[in-house]
């Protein structure tokens, strides 16, 4: 049910449900409690039955720490990118860490991207 509501309203909610979550963890933890996955949820007008959220959260949170991370949360919506997809953004990292570091620090990123 989620992943059909999603896929109708886009990357704009994906998006928006990025920040939100960002927001709402103030810890910088990564990670969302099941109260505030399903507030993020409500907010966005994404509400499932309780029985379907129950099955979600179980999925989710498969390590049983009663906690999600965004990452895993479009990994189980969406599933992995593809081969294609994850070669254009290997291509654009490898562009960014033009020091060979494996990290990018937000000062190269501005380098080579304006958001205008």
């Amino acid at each position: 049910i989620l992943r059909k509501t999603l896929s109708k309203r886009g990357v704009r909610v994906i998006t928006g449900l990025g920040k939100y979550f960002r927001n709402v963890d103030k810890t910088r933890s990564g990670f969302l409690s099941r109260a505030d996955f399903k507030e993020a949820l409500k907010v966005f007008h994404l509400e499932i039955p309780e029985g379907d959220f129950e099955s979600l959260w179980l999925i989710l949170d498969d390590s049983k720490s009663d906690k999600v991370e965004y990452g895993e949360f479009i990994r189980a919506v969406f599933g992995e990118m593809n081969e294609h997809r994850k070669s254009f953004v290997r291509k654009a990292y490898m562009k960014l860490d033009f020091n060979k570091t494996g990290s990018v620090p937000m000062v190269d990123i501005r380098k080579c991207y304006c958001a205008k």
